[in-house]
């Protein structure tokens, strides 16, 4: 089996976890969903560093990522952490470079490790470094609607949902009701999570939700972002993570939030507006925020 260069570049991400014998071939497979001959073939030797593309006589077709590449991997050697946001953004004002923030990020997915490795940095180091950013405040914060169902039904309101932001190292949670998940509640209620925090993380993890993944692809492909919420994360400054098929938990801190808040603010008490419940986790976020979880 051939991979196209998104599922071979998505592929590439797994060859760490390989070498550090953190999951084998097989685990791999069922992962991705690739058979176990076709991982072997592509993780357990170095391999080129890009994947080529085919035209359809066969006849190699160059990427316009490819002549950049060199100059990628440099940043990267300066700064292995190096997000592909910064890299692209520098890549198109100081170089000229007209590809999209996709191609990079997927360069970037395969690069850091090789790099990484070339600055003696083993595969288990560097996903340590991974989860040690991920907890630095302010780097990183999660996202997810929870469904209240009818609990304003006797006042004509026929659904109710909760929007909630978590900060990842903190715990430290935003949560507002809503009576719709359109695109521009969807803002709004980001905006109002900012005043909350008095700030923008540097990255938000959300699902595959409608409002910023256009269309559901397959394992290993890119994923395609609304331009809106492309548009909408520029403007503030922060990077979008949108989970793959295999990482279910990552962003169990605001899953959890979800039904604590549930628990906490709504369980046993009656509403009359979507005032009064915001009203009510306002009222319950000192109690939370005086708790110390174990990444203190």
């Amino acid at each position: 089996m051939v991979l196209d260069p998104h599922r071979w570049l998505e592929l590439r991400r797994f060859r760490g976890l390989l070498e550090a014998g953190a999951m084998s071939l097989s685990e791999i497979a069922r992962e991705t969903g690739l058979d176990r001959k076709t991982v072997r073939k592509y993780l357990s030797a170095p391999g080129p560093a890009t994947p080529p593309r085919r035209s359809a006589n066969g006849r190699s077709l160059a990427r316009k990522i490819d002549e950049f590449a060199p100059l990628i991997d440099s940043m990267l050697r300066a700064e292995v952490l190096m997000k592909a946001s910064v890299i692209h953004e520098r890549l198109a004002a100081e170089y000229g470079f007209t590809g999209n923030y996709q191609r990079v990020k997927l360069y970037v997915q395969e690069a850091r490790p090789r790099i990484a490795e070339e600055l003696g940095i083993t595969p288990k180091e560097l996903a340590g470094m991974h989860r040690r950013f991920e907890v630095i405040p302010g780097a990183q914060a999660q996202v997810d609607w929870g469904d209240e169902g009818k609990i304003l039904a006797h006042m004509g309101i026929g659904k109710v949902y909760s929007f909630h932001m978590t900060l990842s190292y903190s715990r430290d949670p935003f949560c507002c009701f809503t009576t719709s998940q359109d695109l521009q509640t969807f803002f709004d209620c980001h905006r109002r999570a900012f005043a909350h925090f008095g700030g923008v993380p540097m990255t938000i993890v959300y699902d595959r939700t409608k409002t910023v993944v256009r269309r559901h692809v397959a394992p290993g492909e890119a994923v395609p972002l609304h331009p809106e919420a492309v548009g909408f994360a520029g403007h503030y400054d922060f990077d979008i993570d949108v989970l793959a098929a295999y990482r279910p938990t990552g962003k169990g801190r605001v899953e959890r939030q979800v039904l604590i808040v549930r628990d906490h603010v709504l369980s046993g008490r009656a509403f009359s507006s979507l005032e009064e419940m915001d009203a009510a986790f306002t009222a319950w976020v000192p109690q939370r925020r005086g708790q110390i979880h174990k990444t203190h």
